[in-house]
């Protein structure tokens, strides 16, 4: 039986981070990875003429692990194009339009409301479950918008903003992943916005963490899915789908939570990470890139968490035998709300958010399909957080866990990938030193 020192299984941001810090460590590292490429639930893919992100896209400064790598790897960043136009739904579900100004003084008291005890329920951003945080995490989104004096205008208005940060319908989420987010950003929710939506890598996330798997000194294989974790005394022995085993002295396990049972872990998973498995979180949203007719003017629009896309804007302007084009790039709360196959009911889907545009076909990856992630980015339903985050971060016997699902800082984001890596390989090197 072939034997290393370290399996990572998968080949995400954490576990590119796990293996490199490891075999740059001197231990021996194999990471397996089921897909036939690097990146996770990150993925830039050749489309409509475009590289566009199919899964996670936007970073920032204020994110520091992920700003690390960014100066280390020589990524360079570009903004998302400023929108010129404003659209969105009222009370009424009738389309309204105006200025950026006017949207953001419709929604400035009620972004303020939802996230006004930010400091207090979280005083650190790095620990997440210290606070007044406790007392919060068994209300909702929705719970907490509804606890506000908001005009029906102003509450449409704020609803349709956050279903598109947490990607899933409002009262399914637990405020603590409104509250966590703009913990890490000091408070202030338009700078969490701007973290989280504003800045893209130049050259593509795929291209980014190919550099990273440039410096993992072992063996990085594709195709490689695995069945079953066995521990013991001395360590773990990994059986892949085809019948291999690989014997190691530690197990680093990448795969987000809702799709870690996928595996059969001997002994079982600790009980936080059964229940979460169980429960799966929150985020079960879409993405979908749209190719529109012609040359539309660069806007955002904002629907209800009722329909079927609930943010979109335009990203890039093209052209090709058919003329001009724009790619707009849209997010749902619900993947099974919208078939991107469908390009009559994409049209639909657009018609509500930004009347007047002719879509020509649409594209996309389904996250909450694909066996490998079973969601999207990472947002909790109430209770989760502070019931299971501690729990989730403890090593196992031999296995460990690192993946965006347990950071602390910036989870649900490309930066906590990084954070749990990192965190599993110091513990690693510690143990086997």
């Amino acid at each position: 039986m072939e034997s290393v020192d370290v399996v990572v299984i998968g080949a995400g941001f954490a576990g590119l981070i796990a293996a490199r810090e490891l075999s740059t460590a001197g231990l021996s590292v194999v990471v397996l990875e089921a897909r036939d490429r690097v990146g996770g639930r990150t993925w830039t893919d050749h489309r409509f003429g475009h590289d566009l992100e199919l899964g996670g896209t936007w970073v920032h400064w204020v994110q520091p692990h992920t700003w690390a790598e960014m100066t280390r790897y020589g990524r360079d960043i570009e903004r998302s194009p400023s929108a010129e136009e404003a659209f969105w739904l009222g009370a009424d579900g009738v389309s309204r339009t105006g200025s950026i100004a006017e949207f953001m003084a419709l929604i400035d008291d009620g972004q303020q409301g939802i996230i006004d005890d930010a400091r207090e329920a979280i005083p650190r951003g790095v620990d997440p479950t210290t606070g007044r945080i406790a007392q919060l995490d068994s209300l909702t989104v929705q719970d907490r918008i509804d606890s506000l004096d908001l005009t029906p205008e102003a509450r449409a208005a704020n609803e349709s903003v956050w279903v598109g940060h947490v990607n899933a319908p409002l009262d399914q989420v637990g405020l603590s992943s409104a509250l966590r987010w703009v913990a890490a950003t000091g408070g202030h929710w338009q700078l969490m916005h701007e973290a989280s939506a504003t800045y893209r890598v130049v050259g593509g996330m795929s291209a980014f963490t190919a550099a990273i798997a440039a410096d993992v000194r072992g063996e990085i294989r594709f195709g490689a899915s695995v069945a079953a974790v066995e521990s013991d005394a001395d360590g773990a022995s990994v059986e892949l789908v085809d019948g291999s085993r690989i014997r190691a002295r530690r197990i680093v396990s990448t795969l987000p939570a809702n799709a870690i049972s996928t595996i059969d872990f001997r002994p079982p998973l600790p009980d936080a990470w059964q229940r979460l498995s169980a429960e799966r979180v929150a985020s079960q949203g879409t993405k979908a890139w749209i190719r529109a007719r012609g040359h539309v003017t660069r806007f955002f629009a904002y629907a209800s968490q009722h329909d079927p896309l609930s943010v979109l804007k335009a990203e890039y302007y093209g052209a090709d035998a058919d003329g001009d084009y724009t790619l707009l790039v849209g997010f749902g709360p619900d993947h099974t709300r919208l078939d991107l196959d469908d390009v009559a009911a994409v049209q639909a889907a657009v018609d509500v958010l930004r009347p007047g545009i002719e879509v020509t076909g649409a594209t996309g990856h389904d996250w909450m399909t694909d066996p490998l992630s079973q969601n999207t980015w990472m947002t909790h339903r109430p209770g989760q957080l502070t019931r299971d985050l501690i729990e989730l971060q403890r090593p196992h016997g031999a296995v460990h866990f690192a993946t965006t699902d347990n950071a602390n800082l910036w989870g649900g984001f490309v930066d906590g990938a990084i954070e749990s890596g990192l965190r599993e390989s110091r513990r690693i090197r510690a143990d086997l030193a």
